[in-house]
This record gives C-alpha cells, structure tokens and sequence, in this order.
C-alpha cells in the first residue's frame, strides 16, 4: 500500500471539512449525515471515516480550525482584526459561514467539548485583547476585560442579525461600532 504524505493527507481531510461545512451551514448538524458530507466531498464513507471518528469530531475540527484562524488575525492586530470581522459579515460569499457559526453556538447547548473548544476560542482571545487594553487609560470603575466581552457580544449579536435579515446597511453599522471602539480607547477628557 503506498505511504500517503501529509501534504495530501491535509487535502483531503481539508476537501472533507470543506464538505461537511457547506452541508452543516445548509442543513443544520442533525439533519446533515455522514453520506452526506461523503456525497458532497466526493470521497468514500470509508476515507471520511479514516480522518475523522464521526460528525462531532468534524464539528470539533471546523470550530477548532476556524477559531484558529481568528485568534492568529486578532493577535496580530485585535483592533483591525475587530473591524475585518465586522466588515466581513457584509460579504455575501461569506454567508454559509455566519450560518454554520450560529449552527455552532447552538450545539454548545448539547456538546460540552463544543461549548469547550468555543469558550476557549473566545476566551483567549479576549484575554489578549483586554490585556492590550488595559494599557489605555479608561473611565474609573470600567473593567477592561468588561469593554472587551461587550465587543465581542456586538459582534455576536450583528452575526444574528446578519443571518436573520439581508437587508441590514452592515457599513453603517461597522462604521458604528469601529466608533464605539475608537470612543472606549480614547482617553478620558
């Protein structure tokens, strides 16, 4: 039998999550099945099964993977990353993905190692940036860490928004938000 190389192990386990995202993000985790995702990837039941132990681990890896992505944008630069994101909910190419992320959210309710891998990839995170902003002078009494959870509920909250409406002007509302933002960092006058 010959040794498969990690370059095309990564591809096919990424042709594999690719498919099992866009089946998710279209019908929902419990409605999609693993022939499903074998139908959408074009790969055998057996090779999905050779990657990954079932639809929760492939749920597990897309979550992981993606909040990886974040964290490496946000560490960089939390601000313009903060803004990148709120920006990125107007893409309409990037709609199946707000959808699976709201798909995730509600699986946190019924998998704690979901919930777990989504409070860690929103923890950390969120601890780096309010250390950052610790480091800004900010209005007495107002906590740090505190500026950046409401942050991340905005964020949240217009990913909502986003799925439940297309009709939302996401320029005028990330233009208000990277003001708030601006506002909470400035200092006090």
């Amino acid at each position: 039998m010959p040794k498969v190389d990690d370059a095309h192990f990564a591809a096919r386990r990424r042709q594999i999550l690719d498919a099992a995202a866009a089946c998710f993000a279209r019908e929902g985790f419990h409605r999609t099945s693993v022939q499903d995702i074998v139908r959408e990837s074009g790969v055998s039941a057996g090779l999905v099964y050779r990657y990954f132990t079932g639809k929760d681990d492939m749920i597990a890896a897309i979550v992981a993977e993606r909040h990886e992505q974040r964290e490496r944008r946000l560490r960089e630069d939390p601000f313009a990353a903060y803004a990148d994101l709120l920006r990125g909910l107007a893409d309409p190419a990037g709609r199946d993905a707000l959808r699976l992320s709201l798909q995730v959210w509600a699986e946190t309710v019924r998998s704690e190692p979901i919930r777990a891998l989504v409070r860690s990839g929103v923890d950390r995170p969120a601890s780096h940036a309010a250390e950052l902003l610790a480091g800004n002078p900010l209005p007495p009494g107002v906590d740090a860490d505190a500026v950046v959870r409401i942050f991340i509920a905005v964020y949240q909250g217009l990913l909502l928004q986003t799925v439940l409406d297309d009709t939302l002007d996401h320029e005028r509302l990330a233009a208000a938000a990277e003001h708030l933002l601006r506002a909470a960092l400035s200092p006090p006058q």
